[in-house]
């Protein structure tokens, strides 16, 4: 499948999004076990918060596509199939987002600070661990919303600007052949 610049984009800003949440990670330093294990326990009600909202967002960015499609399919002016091609891709990225985001919130409710059998050496990795998974949501959550502006801002260019010499308008001498 073919990524259009408009999706490059967006995983663009992702990727630096996720260089500077990494980076921020690095200044932390080396955490001996038992700071990994307070800073779990301190942080995880901003861990699940966090996967929470991205869950609402991602839901709510759903049902916005819906109404997306809706204005895209009644508007005057016509939108080649590519438009609702990356329609469907923001679907399938915002779908997986928030799956991704549920299961890190089911994963990070377990009581992993409460249990004795855990060695103290694991709360390191635990701690990078859900750490990771927190900026990988981030970003994918930022990539769903540049997505989401891309079609947006083109939608705005073609049905409320008029634009018709726009790569994603379906230019009236291709209306007239078909």
């Amino acid at each position: 499948m073919k990524i259009s610049m408009y999706t490059k984009r967006a995983l663009l800003g992702g990727g630096i999004s996720l260089l500077i949440i990494t980076a921020g990670t690095f200044l932390l330093g080396h955490l001996s076990g038992y700071e990994a294990k307070v800073l779990i326990k301190n942080s995880i009600d901003g861990l699940n918060t966090l996967c929470n909202t991205i869950a609402l967002a991602s839901a709510t960015i759903l049902a916005l596509l819906l109404t997306l499609l809706s204005l895209s399919s009644s508007a005057t002016s016509k939108l080649k199939e590519e438009h609702y091609r990356h329609v469907l891709l923001i679907a399938k990225v915002d779908t997986t987002v928030f799956i991704a985001s549920v299961m890190a919130f089911l994963l990070l409710n377990l009581p992993i600070t409460e249990s004795d059998s855990v060695p103290n050496n694991w709360f390191n990795t635990i701690y990078y661990i859900s750490l990771a998974i927190s900026s990988v949501l981030s970003s994918a959550l930022i990539v769903v919303v540049l997505m989401l502006y891309n079609t947006v801002a083109n939608i705005i260019k073609i049905v409320g600007l008029g634009e018709k010499d726009h790569p994603l308008a379906i230019q009236e001498e291709e209306d007239q052949t078909e």
